[in-house]
């Protein structure tokens, strides 16, 4: 039987760099494809600590990167986020608080902790396998842009993900469990009708009113939610709509989020959307355009990787939360007017693959081209949905620090399995082969760069400092040319 305190002690030797990372990254809170800080300093403190970055900018992503050490088989992905959320940033308090810095973006889904979580488990991982001589690559992806779902797609289209024999990942939730459900696919559409401005007033009748074209599209759409699936969502967000309210607006720009079950449901629902926004133009003789700005496959699960990481998540969970935090967390339920129960402190049953959950996530694309799983961990109370101000309260003090430690040793052991037990990967893939009955993932993007992956001459500079800052601040030397 393995022996797993050795591992689990060296987590607990680099806890201080895990809450440091942790820390910083939930301080920077930067939306996706704005993470240059948050970027640069997770890559930098691989570096510290022996990890080579091959790769910058995987698939036109600016602040994507690849972190690689080791030699031979098995390659073993770790999959690292660090974008934040607009409109969350929040103080750790209890309570709804401006943060002290003054940002308004927050990370109210814990991809802080996603980041510290990863970026721990490979440390430890290497100074273990460099003890016992062990042999395998761990390759650690620098993955921005999930909330946008402009992340790891745009990566798995340029190949990034070729080569591994298993990825994990991780997620904060409100509780402990292995992310070995079926979530959906998705596209985001944005759609754009141009007419004619004219005096709202003395000649209405020569213009050709963009926004009424919106809104017969946003009004068909939501008739199309009672031919959806039960498993599918659709939520929209105005962009544009008239600059002058007595001027007939000539241009009017919404974004559409589908999500369905499949990629080929997407595809489906996309085409309908479509027609309706067509619909809408010539219903208000205006002109439409649709542009698809980015998908993502449904993540496929698999069981014997998640009876791994379950094993493992039982081992180090649930955590034993203080009163003091438990008080916490039943403050923030309270003013949000959810049942006072604290910080989950059960483990329910393995969830099987075939569960079906509405959200989504660009890891979708990565289990569509290896076996894939994270574990997910109680890390804000039970209760309370993610994308909330009591998210990132609880993921910027002890309640974070304790869930991303806890986690890293899971995700660890994990891997550990991975290098040292007898042919480990032949059932994940022989369940990812079946899960897949020989689909292939053929991506949902068109777009190439992807939007807003290349950064701007000056976001790119001021990116560069940050990797050279990052590297000073850790004692890297830069080589000399």
């Amino acid at each position: 039987m393995t022996d797993y305190s050795e591992i689990e002690k060296e987590v607990d030797k680099h806890s201080d760099a895990i809450w440091d990372l942790a820390s910083h990254v939930w301080e920077f809170a930067e939306v996706g494809l704005e993470e240059q800080k948050s970027s640069a300093y997770a890559s930098a403190l691989l570096e510290k600590n022996g990890f080579k970055i091959g790769d910058r900018g995987i698939g036109g992503l600016d602040t994507s990167w690849i972190a690689t050490w080791g030699k031979g088989s098995p390659t073993i992905g770790i999959l690292v986020e660090y974008d934040a959320l607009p409109g969350l940033g929040n103080d750790t308090q209890p309570t709804k608080t401006p943060a002290k810095s003054g940002n308004t973006n927050g990370h109210g889904c814990g991809h802080n902790l996603i980041c510290s979580t990863s970026i721990g488990a490979a440390m430890a991982l290497k100074a273990h396998m460099e003890k016992k001589g062990l042999t395998g690559t761990l390759k650690v992806f620098g993955c921005p842009a999930e909330e946008k779902m402009t992340g790891k797609n745009y990566m798995a289209s340029a190949g990034a993900f070729e080569g591994l024999d298993v990825a994990l990942h991780n997620h904060p939730a409100p509780v402990n469990s292995v992310w070995n459900f079926h979530s959906t696919a998705m596209v985001d559409l944005i759609v754009e009708w141009n007419g004619v401005t004219a005096h709202a007033a003395a000649v209405p009748w020569e213009g050709r009113n963009a926004v009424h074209a919106m809104e017969v599209f946003l009004v068909a759409a939501n008739m199309m939610r009672e031919q959806m699936l039960p498993t599918a969502r659709l939520h929209y967000q105005i962009l544009e709509g008239g600059l002058a309210v007595n001027v007939i607006p000539d241009y009017a720009k919404v974004l559409i989020r589908y999500r369905g079950p499949s990629a080929e449901n997407c595809e489906k629902y996309k085409a309908w959307l479509i027609d309706i926004a067509k619909g809408a133009g010539l219903a208000t003789q205006t002109t439409e355009k649709v542009t698809l700005i980015t998908g993502t496959y449904d993540v496929i699960g698999n069981d014997p990787l998640a009876r791994n990481v379950y094993a493992h998540l039982k081992r180090y969970f649930p955590i034993d939360w203080t009163d003091e935090e438990h008080a916490y967390a039943k403050a923030i339920q309270k003013e949000m007017g959810k049942p006072e129960l604290g910080l989950a402190d059960t483990i329910p049953p393995m969830p099987t693959a075939s569960v079906e959950v509405g959200a989504s996530s660009d890891v979708g694309d990565v289990s569509w081209n290896v076996p894939t799983m994270g574990v997910v961990y109680s890390s804000w109370p039970q209760g309370i949905p993610p994308h909330q101000w009591g998210c990132t309260a609880c993921h910027g003090m002890s309640i974070g620090q304790k869930a991303t430690t806890h986690a890293a040793k899971v995700l660890a052991a994990s891997v550990l399995d991975l290098l040292t037990q007898p042919d480990p990967i032949q059932a994940p893939w022989d369940d990812f082969e079946q899960q897949h009955k020989g689909q292939t993932d053929n991506s949902l993007t068109e777009l190439d760069p992807p939007p807003g992956g290349e950064l701007l001459p000056r976001e790119r500079h001021h990116y560069e400092c940050c990797i050279h800052g990052a590297m000073e601040h850790f004692g890297i030397e830069e080589p000399t040319l």
